[in-house]
């Protein structure tokens, strides 16, 4: 592999470092930070993502309890519980865990989270905030692949920037993020014709498609920096990406990892929009 890698873990530790001092200051002030997560979902991928982030809560010091509903869940039983959750005082920080239940919105079931503990930026309001360019939490995938590209110091701004994946969660977001820092963006999805032919246009090609080995050497233009959101599950229980790091690693100019890249990151965004939503 020629591609330098983008590795998350440095750029997690600092949003650790900023996420403990609000932390202790929340302390100072007699709040102790909670966060909520509600999970309708058997996704082996999601499971991974919940443990790791109960696991870096513990180790910062934020309480995280998890409430699992079936993966059958009607919308009015995860919204009822989002309800109770957002009336809690002693919650701060609320998580609606992807993918939901078959013919489930995620947006519209984030609808009973209320906006100022939507700390995925999961609601509807939260991402039409964000659109519209005012304060809001973004979702923390999303802010997370900026984060990474700012710790590297990869700009954007006046660059060709290519998203692969139209989702809620990562997609549409990140291309708004990317575009409030004046890149040129370009999204990609399932009918797009020739993908390849378009992501080879990318100077930044973020990847978030729920496909692993999607993007090959063929998709990137030499000298790229790509960046691969994918957290697919496998058979033994690790994680790959939707990049075939094999082969884009010897085309692209810098290439972040999974796991250890994004999703490094995603945890500690979360949890310092959790202490920065308790801090009020």
């Amino acid at each position: 592999m020629t591609a330098t890698l983008l590795d998350g873990k440095e750029a997690a530790a600092q949003l650790r470092a900023r996420a403990a001092q609000a932390l202790a200051e929340c302390g100072a002030a007699g709040i102790t930070v909670r966060l909520a997560i509600v999970v309708a979902t058997t996704d082996e991928s999601a499971a991974w993502y919940v443990r790791s982030l109960r696991t870096a809560a513990a180790r910062l010091g934020v309480e995280c309890e998890v409430t699992e509903l079936s993966s059958a869940a009607m919308a009015t039983e995860i919204s009822a519980v989002l309800e109770e959750l957002s009336a809690d005082a002693m919650v701060h920080g609320i998580v609606l865990q992807a993918p939901l239940p078959a013919g489930l919105s995620l947006p519209e079931t984030a609808s009973a989270i209320d906006p100022a503990k939507d700390v995925d930026g999961s609601s509807p309001l939260s991402l039409g905030r964000l659109l519209a360019g005012l304060p809001a939490f973004a979702p923390a995938t999303a802010q997370a692949v900026l984060e990474l590209l700012d710790f590297h110091r990869v700009g954007v701004a006046g660059r060709r920037a290519v998203v692969v994946g139209r989702s809620v969660v990562v997609g549409k977001p990140v291309a708004q993020l990317l575009l409030a820092r004046d890149a040129t963006i370009t999204v990609c999805h399932s009918r797009t014709p020739d993908l390849a032919a378009v992501t080879r246009e990318a100077d930044v090609l973020v990847v978030a498609a729920g496909r692993p080995g999607l993007i090959t050497a063929e998709h990137v233009r030499p000298g790229a920096v790509v960046i691969d959101v994918g957290t697919n599950a496998t058979a033994d229980g690790s994680l790959t990406g939707d990049v075939d790091a094999a082969s884009v690693g010897a085309v692209a100019g810098a290439l972040s990892p999974v796991p250890g890249g994004v999703g490094a990151v995603t945890t500690a965004q979360l949890l310092l929009n959790t202490v920065t939503a308790a801090a009020g």
